[in-house]
């Protein structure tokens, strides 16, 4: 009787290197390696990117005309959860350019990862979490507010800003949000693209990353800051700038996992 073998990768050896005493700065050469992946063959990068800004529009679009604009914020998070996810085809696209085979973007949205169905295992995980993110913020808000209604988005700001209960909103928000957004990024800034290239199990790979993570600390940090900052630039511009924004840390995230992998 035949036996398949399991998309599962043994756990790391003791004798597999996973500190590169990379410097901080070393997250700006990402960034530029994801720039140069991006205007080789733009267009399906771009195209990519069009996908991402259209559903990120429609599903505020549809959180507004619902009523739900009270968690409208914690999906904004949320987000930057799933995003990893979301940029698959992103690596896929880099890690053609670095083989040197063709890139479409049929294969960029058709993707097979070599670890696969694992993948869809670590993305019910990743929604899980961006669900208990959102469910943690409206907790928050009751605990501070109780049962009133969310006054909309025109009167948030002089609320959170102008009285001490708001301000300790923002506090406790940002603490608990800070929380879930370093774990997150933990697990998943490595595990997707490690999926793509390795037979690995979702619980390995999401393992791995928060390895990986930790002991690059200095420059992960100024990568997430990196992250962070192109992510609120593209928030400024009505999420316009994700057209461009997202493509470019996929691919610098792509470059990131080449560099510092075991």
């Amino acid at each position: 009787m035949r036996h398949t073998i399991p998309a599962v990768m043994p756990p790391i050896r003791p004798d597999r290197v996973l500190d590169r005493h990379y410097a901080p700065s070393v997250a700006g050469q990402w960034l530029a390696a994801g720039w140069r992946d991006l205007v080789a063959q733009p267009a399906p990068s771009l195209l990519y990117g069009l996908g991402v800004f259209i559903v990120s529009a429609a599903i505020v679009f549809g959180l507004v005309a619902f009523g739900w604009d009270y968690i409208l914020f914690p999906a904004f998070a949320g987000f930057m959860v799933v995003g990893p996810l979301l940029a698959i085809g992103l690596y896929e696209k880099s890690r053609a350019l670095t083989a040197g085979t063709p890139v479409n973007f049929a294969s960029m949205v058709f993707v097979r990862p070599a670890a696969g169905g694992q993948l869809l295992f670590t993305g019910a995980l990743l929604c899980g979490l961006m669900l208990l993110w959102m469910r943690a913020a409206v907790i928050i808000y009751a605990l501070f507010f109780g049962l009133l209604p969310f006054p909309g988005l025109s009167h948030i700001t002089p609320m959170l800003f102008t009285t001490p209960t708001g301000w300790a909103l923002l506090v406790v928000g940002t603490l608990v949000g800070a929380l879930f957004a370093a774990f997150s990024f933990a697990i998943s800034a490595f595990s997707v693209p490690m999926m793509l290239e390795e037979r690995v199990d979702a619980l390995t790979a999401m393992g791995t990353s928060m390895r990986l993570v930790w002991n690059n600390l200095p420059v992960m940090l100024a990568w997430g800051a990196i992250v962070l900052a192109l992510f609120v630039l593209s928030l400024a511009t009505g999420l316009l700038g994700l057209i461009v924004v997202f493509p470019l840390l996929g691919h610098g995230t792509w470059h990131a996992w080449r560099a510092i992998r075991p």
